[in-house]
């Protein structure tokens, strides 16, 4: 549905909650519901973080441009935007129109959440940042996700999931031991930050039945991605050890490491440091009698 912003229309109304594909009598009501979600987010981390609330039921409106026939992951029709903005519907709005801001505002009024990813020059440019959007709706959950955080030197800088990869770390333990800094295969910061992000949405609106109020969820590609060293950054954090590449090879508890046999590729577990020494040929009660403990 296009709304173009000169034309201004009587009234504001959702979409009705009825899914062609969701059999309400069979399956019931999801969880999410009684939520109305509004995205106003491009590329990958924001539509992850939505597309997790639409999965459970929110009602989801996404907003998008005039000029938004190909996106940054592909067009309308590719795979992967149809993944990402899976049951969610669309409204056409250019922001950049007064008009249109005034439309947005209105669907505010009566919105639970909304989830953005703009700079923070831009949102408040446009007049759709935090503090504007709570006068309208006190009850808003208003979520953002950025590639460095809403204040700091880097702020006004956009991020790129590579580049959270190599500054968060992660490039620097991935790959073969020597070979350089290596990409994880998947958008990684783009997808944890997206998840993260969806559970402080969560977190919010339970909070929110206790104090009636919402507020001001915030994530960034290059926190979630630290966030996700987990035991490697406490290894420094606690102990002083730089963390390595080691290929296919465990670093931490049990020793694995994969290994090439005539029928394909083999992953091998010893024991770990808790557990008896490994004895050459020990199958234990291992199921599969290729598979043993390593010497």
């Amino acid at each position: 549905m296009i709304v173009r912003p000169a034309i201004r229309p009587p009234a504001i109304r959702w979409p009705s909650k009825r899914r062609p594909h969701y059999d309400a009598a069979r399956m019931g009501k999801l969880p999410l519901s009684r939520f109305k979600v509004i995205d106003l987010t491009r590329a990958r981390a924001g539509p992850t973080a939505v597309r997790q609330l639409a999965d459970w039921g929110a009602e989801v409106l996404k907003i998008e441009s005039p000029d938004n026939d190909a996106t940054e992951v592909g067009s309308r029709a590719s795979p992967d935007f149809q993944n990402l903005h899976r049951n969610k519907r669309s409204l056409t709005l250019n922001l950049k129109n007064p008009e249109a801001v005034e439309i947005l505002k209105r669907l505010v009024e009566n919105a639970d959440v909304l989830v953005e990813n703009y700079r923070p020059d831009v949102k408040r440019r446009l007049g759709i940042d935090y503090d504007r959007l709570r006068a309208i709706n006190p009850r808003l959950v208003y979520a953002s996700i950025s590639g460095f955080g809403q204040d700091g030197p880097y702020a006004d800088r956009p991020g790129l999931d590579q580049i959270a990869q190599g500054m968060g770390g992660l490039m620097s333990i991935t790959g073969l031991a020597g070979q350089g800094p290596v990409r994880v295969g998947i958008a990684i910061a783009d997808l944890t930050a997206g998840v993260f992000c969806a559970m402080g949405i969560l977190l919010a609106l339970l909070e929110r039945e206790e104090s009636g109020e919402g507020q001001w969820v915030q994530t960034s590609l290059l926190a979630a991605q630290v966030a996700m060293l987990d035991f490697q950054a406490a290894r420094w954090l606690l102990a002083g050890e730089v963390p390595e590449q080691a290929g296919n090879n465990a670093v931490q508890g049990a020793r694995r490491r994969t290994t090439r046999r005539r029928s394909g590729l083999l992953e091998r577990q010893g024991a770990t440091a808790q557990s008896r020494p490994a004895q050459r040929g020990d199958r234990g009660d291992h199921p599969h009698p290729r598979v043993g403990t390593m010497d």
